[in-house]
């Protein structure tokens, strides 16, 4: 890589010593020179050549002297590195020169080898600088990258730390969500292209966000389906408090985000979401040259089981017992004891409310203990509240002979 640097001197036979001492390393491609005789025409050539790496100029000069155009540099963000010529002894002059920026200095007249010297100290320093500068900019564009699926303070810290999202996996306690549209896909084929990726965009930017908000790790990105893992690639020990708060506030942005499109004619399906808690595997499982972080287990599946849930129960968040127990404080009402698809033990589920449901709480108590008067409890629970989807499901489970709070789910 060639070298390039500006002399400036007034002195007529600088520019004929300099040739005539560096014709071979000209001749190679190694170093290119190129002159000026004042301030101002090195103004102008730096101007001009933005590549030069070092500027070597004289302080006394016609019409803007060496310090002037040292300062001058200095007013600018980036540029080449300086060496001023100044007379032996010259001490203030050196002096100011270097607190304006100069890197180093020779003196006259010129000796060639301190000269080599110097300019050879000088090209190794702005060397070093670049490749710092590269690294930087590399880590910007990883934490950019990063950011794309972490929150802010995470992408930091895996930038910062390549191990922490190690290939491979290892057992983490952690807390999972998975979200998903009713009925998207039905929806997208009536959609013209340019509305269903406006709908679709608005949609993910702000479940997204408010993801990053709690800290969150959006693991998966599913056409309209999220999966979003908390205490994951870094410890949260309220992991499961920051999912529950994810969760109600995923759900206010959903249901805002469907009333504005049904403004516009736009009938958005509700997004369901499924909030579960317990040991999975996390990690890279991309192999080295695809990026996948994500998570497998148990927990995992069962959070997109409660998800899937939601259908039938006619709710939209629906919580597990390994949640609640972990957050203190939470308003929920439970939904009964679920026998989630695929598995044998039934899994008790929550549904956060914004207010307390004592009406709710002592049906569903009736209904637990068997208590016949558990139906028109929940009937006078739908008259009271006809909106109440889940008074709604219970009172057609035991108007078709059901009882229990044990449910079987296809």
């Amino acid at each position: 890589m060639t070298a390039r640097i500006l002399v400036v001197d007034d002195e007529p036979d600088v520019e004929a010593l300099i040739a005539q001492k560096y014709r071979r390393e000209v001749r190679e491609g190694r170093l290119a020179f190129s002159f000026a005789r004042d301030g101002i025409e090195a103004l102008d050539a730096i101007a001009g050549s933005p590549e030069l790496d070092v500027v070597v100029t004289d302080i006394n000069m016609p019409r803007m002297d060496g310090l002037t155009l040292l300062q001058k540099l200095a007013e600018a963000t980036e540029g080449p590195a300086t060496l001023i010529v100044s007379a032996y002894g010259d001490m203030a002059n050196i002096r100011t020169a270097m607190n304006r920026g100069a890197f180093d200095f020779v003196t006259k007249p010129i000796d060639f080898a301190d000269f080599e010297t110097t300019l050879q100290k000088t090209l190794r320093h702005i060397a070093t600088l670049r490749e710092a500068r590269r690294r930087a900019a590399a880590a910007e564009r990883a934490h950019a990258a990063l950011s794309r699926y972490f929150s802010p303070n995470l992408a930091e810290r895996i930038a910062a730390d390549a191990g922490a999202v190690e290939l491979g996996g290892k057992w983490r306690d952690i807390a999972a969500i998975f979200t998903d549209v009713t009925s998207f896909t039905s929806l997208a084929e009536t959609l013209a292209p340019e509305v269903l990726a406006r709908l679709l965009n608005e949609y993910l930017s702000g479940m997204i966000e408010t993801v990053f908000v709690h800290d969150g790790t959006v693991a998966k990105i599913m056409g309209d389906a999220l999966h979003i893992l908390f205490g994951a690639p870094g410890e949260q020990p309220d992991h499961a408090a920051r999912a529950v708060a994810c969760a109600r506030d995923l759900d206010a942005f959903a249901e805002a985000l469907r009333e504005r499109w049904r403004a516009q004619g736009v009938a958005l399906g509700a997004t369901r979401i499924g909030v579960h808690a317990g040991s999975a595997i996390v990690g890279n499982f991309g192999g080295a040259r695809f990026f996948d972080y994500t998570a497998y287990g148990d927990t995992i599946n069962t959070a997109a089981r409660l998800e899937g849930a939601n259908k039938q129960l006619g709710t939209r968040v629906c919580i597990s017992a390994a949640v609640i127990e972990r957050v203190k404080d939470i308003a929920a009402r439970p939904v009964g004891d679920l026998v989630l698809r695929g598995r044998s033990l039934p899994l008790r589920v929550y549904e956060p409310v914004d207010t307390p449901a004592e009406t709710y709480h002592a049906a569903f108590a009736k209904l637990a203990a068997g208590n016949g008067g558990a139906l028109p409890a929940f009937a006078s629970l739908v008259g009271e509240q006809p909106g109440d989807a889940l008074a709604h499901f219970h009172l057609r489970r035991l108007l078709n002979g059901q009882t229990g709070v044990r449910i079987e789910l296809d």
